[in-house]
């Protein structure tokens, strides 16, 4: 073998021997494992930044999915109230989802009218088409939210979740009943008031007193006495010290009071 052809050989291994390295190399890379926190992290930033240019249906499914694959990392508690506000956002947005539709006003519509058409409440149409008032044009496009709610009620944990269908939308810090005395089954919502006067054992306490201690709403159970409300004792949240009702802060209770209709179903549990 003469001195060129063993040079040729010679060549032809090593480049072999470079390219079989480079591939083991980038196999390795390729395979590295890439840790849980990393990825939540980055779906973090993503979500973070969907959220701040107001795309919240892109963000809600960034948040859910670090909430269900990743749910040994730090801080899932602060992730899942980001998590409830992007949800309200989206529900008091005029943002279209699948659970949304357009009306277009009619003669004879109204605010209340269209509401109980969807099954929904007057003042969520008017937060989520940003209606001052309550007047309504002919031919005027609306944005309705027409998935249903319903409210889960956790004695144990002073808890209101409030879902739409089964899915969570946000969770709420409440007071119950002393005494086990709130009641437990399933109720309806039949009646809800703004302001409300409270008849206390034959006197009437009317809304603008400091001893009326139902605050600002009250939706009441088709359990005549029962309902959800709000209250002048915020501090007392979190503790089973009402008289059997269900006792909410205030802007709190606003907030639910605007979102579920006449109708909705309460589930309340030991």
């Amino acid at each position: 073998m003469n001195r060129k052809v063993l040079l040729i050989i010679v060549g032809l291994v090593a480049v072999f021997i470079v390219i079989g390295f480079a591939r083991r190399k980038k196999t390795a890379a390729v395979s590295k494992p890439v840790s849980s926190a990393a990825v939540a992290k980055q779906l973090y930033k993503e979500a973070s930044a969907l959220k701040r240019d107001r795309k919240l249906l892109e963000a809600k499914e960034r948040y859910q999915k670090i909430l269900s694959d990743h749910s040994g990392i730090d801080n899932m508690e602060g992730l899942q109230k980001e998590l409830e506000e992007v949800n309200l956002d989206i529900i008091f947005s005029n943002l279209q989802t699948p659970k949304t539709v357009i009306h277009e006003v009619q003669p004879g519509d109204t605010l209340g009218k269209i509401a109980r058409k969807y099954g929904t409440t007057a003042e969520l149409l008017k937060r989520s088409n940003n209606l001052k008032s309550d007047v309504i044009q002919l031919g005027q496009k609306l944005r309705v939210w027409t998935g249903a709610f319903n409210i889960f009620v956790d004695k144990s944990q002073n808890i209101l979740i409030l879902k739409s269908e089964n899915e969570v939308v946000k969770v709420y810090n409440v007071s119950t009943g002393e005494n086990n005395s709130t009641p437990v089954g399933k109720f309806k919502i039949t009646s809800k008031l703004v302001d409300p006067v409270w008849f206390s054992r034959g006197a009437i306490v009317p809304p603008e007193s400091p001893q009326n201690v139902l605050g600002s709403r009250w939706m009441g159970f088709d359990l005549p006495g029962y309902g959800i409300h709000g209250t002048i004792e915020p501090e007392t949240i979190g503790r089973q010290i009402t008289a059997g009702c269900v006792r909410m802060i205030n802007e709190q209770v606003e907030e639910l009071y605007s979102i579920v209709p006449m109708g909705t179903e309460v589930t309340i549990v030991e």
